[in-house]
């Protein structure tokens, strides 16, 4: 086959480099010469932090979704035990509240006793976070005030 335009052989078109490519100028040629600005460095330190924030945040609700279910546990367990000791008083309902309370690692922060039925507020945290369920128990057949 002839020589083709550029010097190229074959049955393929010629192609043609921009002068200057193959010396090391030009766009191609910056990576030749050690010009690289480290870009491709500051997006991949960027990529990583956003992960990590997003991993943060994802930590975070986790803990707040299991702080907020302990603490309703809690409150549950708390308010039946407090109906449950009903007819013993007000006052030894409450104690028994804050026994169950204590052993789910939360507090009882009120307790209202109406005649069988417990009125409980119950609250738990971690680190700066707070959480705070009502709950009420009693007998079914109790009027509800």
């Amino acid at each position: 086959m002839a020589a083709g335009r550029g010097g190229v052989t074959g049955s393929h078109p010629a192609t043609r480099t921009a002068p200057g490519a193959a010396a090391g100028r030009g766009r191609a040629g910056r990576w030749r010469e050690g010009r690289d600005r480290g870009v491709a460095s500051v997006w991949a330190v960027g990529l990583v932090a956003l992960l990590l924030a997003g991993f943060g945040v994802v930590l975070l609700l986790g803990q707040l979704a299991g702080l907020r279910q302990r603490v309703a546990t809690g409150a549950d367990l708390a308010a039946l035990a407090a109906a449950d000791r009903a007819l013993r008083g007000a006052d030894a309902a409450c104690a028994a509240a804050g026994r169950v309370a204590a052993a789910h690692r939360v507090r009882v922060v009120r307790c209202d006793m109406a005649g069988e039925i417990a009125d409980l507020s119950v609250a738990g945290e971690v680190g700066p976070y707070a959480v705070t369920v009502r709950a009420r128990a009693g007998p079914a057949a109790a009027a509800v005030p």
